[in-house]
């Protein structure tokens, strides 16, 4: 069949080598001509994963004017230009690009996702082209290419193994699967989950032992990994919580504006006010509306937040996910790398009737022994560490606290429980040289190795292990503390129950045996006496089961998602305390497509807390499902398969040690240390950020809605005063910037972790404090203007209106009460005022210092002085100010005090 028939195939697993060889045209032995092949990557392309195209800054830039707060700001630098007020306009033109650009820089994020995954595939292959075997760049492979990997090198396409050799693979980036798999040439069924096809290779992944000969099937983004990328690639990044709230708060105060406007034209036609005044008024509203601040202040609270979190070894990619993982209240896991360490350990050892569960430190120096003390003394542990010694291909090297390991992982882990033991293997095998061996294969699952005795003759040993079942095929005797005894069907039955028994509690079994004999045989795999059976483990990560508890505690659900087996995931989170016993396992072959989910299956999905044998479009459906129900979901990950729903979830956070780039560059925030307890402090954090952001908000809103009332009164009222849009712009840059600033970067917590997280529908500013703004902008309005009015009656009762005076005095009334207003800013009524949060932040009295010093500036400059149109002002005047700003405050606590407001 020509290459064309390979194109329609897509369950290679189920097809012979020979099959697969014919339908490519490839010679298994000599693989692809040079011509054939450059024939066929000008057809298939580069083995290489395509990039989305990039979003283009000058889009962004454009998306910036669709904002209501631009457009406004534009209306009213073109009415400003109109009339000629060109310092109004510049000025108004002026605060419209900074807010253009902080919105184009906030938004201006470099999708670098593919790029990872291209980075990925830059290694070398070796192949077999014209009988010679060669090594070319990974990007010319072509389908049909006789592919050659051996231990520790990456494996390149998705092939079709047709000869292996004592083959396993590191799948866990791909499948989640922990334990390195083992790989034949084999058929298997059509219907099987890619964890399962043992006789293929797939992009991405690692060969830990062995070596192969496989064809190549598919490359580029054909390839499991290429589909991943795509999957990213088309995955919707929703808008983030703070980017919502903001938009519904913008339109709020759009509304409000065009209200008060509405009102000055009515009152206009009453007062036969001049339409060119109204619409300067309406200039005036619309810069008083804007709260300018609000934007940089927002900014730089993220970014101070951002700092914070980096020194717990958070990295923070997005600004706006900082706050998002303060709201989150959904936590989905990966298990491997992520809960546990994605180190194969020794956790459980059976040596005749006795068991002992044992911890080995990192570096194989000390082992602990948490049940039975007895089992290190006994014969049947002797010949378990013989075996292990004996019967491996693996090197462990360990100088002082330093060790460095290659080979098989579970052959590591137990060279490392000899060290923890006290001895070396290195002995053992200078007591013994190999002379004969049985390789591991995927068909008879059981490694042998034949070793003559250096101090004995004629003395041989036999060392051998494997599948427990595979195993008690070869044995007759059994070793326990009472010595030697037969082992009948009965007995191997009993073995294989307790071998199952740890199985189910997530743990992977072999089984050691040994046979002593005078004389070499050539057939050595007969009347084997079992040594015992070793359970392995990838131990949890230290202080996860802590950060779990204190994440419920805060009403954060923790999900695990893996793609492991499910007893092992089970397991792992009994212990974690994420599931209880009698809660089942989730598994991916019961999980329906997204778009074919029933009420039932949705609320199946929402009890589970354990996902097992799940798929990257099965995480990425369940984040969605989550998602539906209002939840925000955070997801954490360290694998290429974790990259699509790290990208879906509200707030994706990737594993900076153990993690792939492609993980990294999917998620919005990476942990350096990949330590899971710190997300916990980034949640605390972002809590903190929440209720920051949501102080200033209040502060920023109540004085600029008090500048809204008193603009709108002075033009209501036909008043003869007035505030100018130079004034408003002037105000805004003196009470928006420092103390609004001072209460983003407080760090006030407290007890914020021992609440529920707020419901995501949850406003920046609800009902509530929609209500406290009102309150509070009336008070200062009223001040305000009752300043202007105690002046005129004391000081200017008799003069004419001196409309500068007044202007002045309501001008610079208004920035000092807005500046002690920052106090009140503090939503625990039961603490004394000198003892709240913002009172004794330093913070907070720098800014108020500092506004005022440049608030007088501006009355001393003469320059600042003529273009704000301030005049000179007495002492009493002065004192009225002053006065004024302060019963602000006091009349502002006092309300609080009566639980009229927050």
């Amino acid at each position: 069949m020509p290459l064309s028939h390979i194109e329609k195939i897509d369950n290679y697993w189920a097809l012979s080598g020979e099959t697969i060889a014919k339908v490519s045209s490839t010679d298994p032995i000599r693989g692809l001509t040079k011509e054939e092949a450059a024939t066929r990557l000008a057809k298939h392309g580069h083995n290489s994963i395509t990039t989305s195209e990039n979003t283009q800054p000058l889009l962004i830039l454009l998306r910036q004017f669709t904002s209501p707060f631009i457009l406004l700001l534009g209306v009213s630098t073109i009415l400003s230009f109109f009339f000629k007020e060109w310092l109004d306009g510049f000025a108004i033109l002026m605060v419209m690009i900074l807010n253009t650009a902080i919105g184009f820089w906030m938004e201006y994020q470099a999708h670098r996702s593919m790029e990872a995954l291209k980075k990925m595939s830059v290694v070398q292959a070796r192949v077999i082209r014209d009988g010679e075997m060669m090594e070319i760049k990974s990007e010319l492979l072509v389908p049909g290419d006789l592919l050659f990997a051996e231990s520790g090198e990456m494996v390149t396409a998705d092939a079709r193994i047709i000869n292996a050799n004592q083959l396993q693979v590191d799948e866990s980036t791909l499948t989640g699967e922990s334990f390195p798999v083992d790989k034949g040439h084999n058929l298997l069924p059509e219907k099987i989950p890619l964890s399962e096809r043992s006789n293929m290779l797939y992009k991405g992944t690692f060969i830990t032992k062995g070596n192969c000969f496989a064809i190549v099937v598919n490359t580029g983004m054909k390839t499991e990994l290429g589909k991943l990328a795509g999957i990213v690639q088309q995955a919707e990044q929703v808008a983030t919580p703070l980017e919502k709230k903001v938009r519904i708060l913008s339109k709020k105060l759009i509304w409000i504006t065009l209200g008060l406007i509405v009102a000055i034209f009515t009152g206009s036609i009453f007062y036969g006010t001049p339409v060119t005044t109204v619409l300067k008024i309406a200039i005036a509203l619309s810069v008083a509306a804007i709260p300018e601040g609000l934007p940089v202040v927002t900014t730089l609270a993220l970014s101070f937040g951002m700092l914070r979190m980096a020194r717990h070894n958070v990295i923070v990619k997005k600004l706006s996910a900082v706050e998002t993982l303060g709201g989150t209240n959904v936590i989905c896991t990966d298990k491997t790398g992520t809960l546990t360490q994605n180190k194969i350990e020794v956790s459980l050892i059976q040596a005749g009737s006795l068991s002992a569960r044992v911890r080995i430190n990192a570096t194989g120096t000390s082992m602990h022994w948490m049940e039975n003390n007895s089992i290190p003394g006994t014969a049947a542990y002797a010949h378990l560490c013989r075996i292990s010694a004996l019967c491996n291909t693996a090197s462990y090297q360990l100088n002082g606290n330093e060790a460095s390991a290659s080979g098989d992982p579970l052959e590591i882990a137990l060279l490392k429980m000899i060290h923890a033991s006290g001895m070396k293997p290195v002995q053992y095998q200078q007591q013994f040289s190999k002379t004969d061996e049985i390789p591991f294969s995927s068909e008879t699952r059981v490694m042998a190795t034949l070793h003559k005795s250096k101090e004995q003759e004629p003395f041989y040993y036999i060392a051998a292990k494997g599948a427990v079942e595979d195993i008690l095929k070869y044995c007759s005797s059994v070793l326990d503390e009472n010595g030697k005894s037969h082992l009948g069907e009965k007995q191997k039955e009993e073995w294989k129950a307790i071998a199952t028994k740890h199985a189910q509690s997530g743990f992977r079994m072999l089984a050691f045996a040994y046979r002593e004999t005078s004389k070499q045989e050539p057939s050595f795999m007969h009347n084997l006496t079992l040594a015992g059976i070793v359970g392995f483990s990838d131990p949890p990560r230290a202080g996860v089961t802590e950060a779990i508890k204190e994440c419920k505690n805060a009403g954060i659900r923790v999900i695990m998602i893996t793609g492991d087996h499910p007893e092992t995931a089970k397991n792992i989170a009994l212990q974690l305390g994420i599931a209880t016993p009698g809660e089942d396992v989730m598994l991916g072959s019961s999980m329906k497509p997204y778009n074919q989910l029933t009420a039932s299956d949705r609320a199946q999905w929402l009890r589970a807390s354990v996902f097992a044998r799940v798929s990257p479009e099965q995480k990425q459906h369940l984040v969605s499902v989550l998602q539906d129900e209002k939840m925000i979901v955070a997801m954490t990950g360290d694998g290429v398969n974790d990259a699509p729903a790290l990208k879906k979830a509200d707030i994706g956070i990737a594993m900076g040690l153990r993690g792939t780039q492609v993980a990294r560059e999917a998620a919005d925030m990476v942990l350096k240390d990949d330590a899971f307890t710190a997300i916990v402090s980034a949640i605390r954090q972002g809590r903190i950020i929440f209720e920051n952001i949501r102080k200033f908000v209040i502060f920023l809103l109540s004085c600029n809605l008090s500048e809204l009332l008193v603009i709108a009164i002075c033009a209501l009222f036909n008043l003869p005063f007035q505030l100018f849009p130079l004034q408003i712009l002037f105000i805004n840059f003196i009470t928006d910037s420092m103390p609004a600033l001072a209460l983003g970067v407080s760090n006030s917590g407290g007890s914020i972790m021992q609440r529920k997280p707020y419901p995501p529908e949850t406003l920046i500013i609800d009902r509530k404090r929609w209500t406290a703004i009102f309150v509070y902008s009336f008070v200062i309005t009223a001040t305000t203007l009752g300043a202007v009015a105690t002046s005129h009656l004391i000081f200017h009762y008799n003069d004419k209106w001196n409309n500068l005076v007044y202007n002045n005095i309501l001008f610079y009334t208004l920035i000092f009460s807005q500046l002690f207003q920052v106090l009140n800013m503090t939503f625990k009524r039961d603490i004394p005022f000198h003892k709240t949060d913002v009172f004794r932040n330093p913070a907070i009295w720098y800014s108020i210092g500092g506004c005022i010093g440049l608030s007088l500036a501006a009355y001393w400059i003469m320059p600042v002085k003529r273009i704000l149109g301030i005049t000179a002002i007495s002492q009493g005047d002065w004192c009225i100010i002053l006065l004024y700003s302060i019963l602000t405050v006091a009349i502002i606590r006092i309300i609080k005090k009566m639980k009229i407001t927050i």
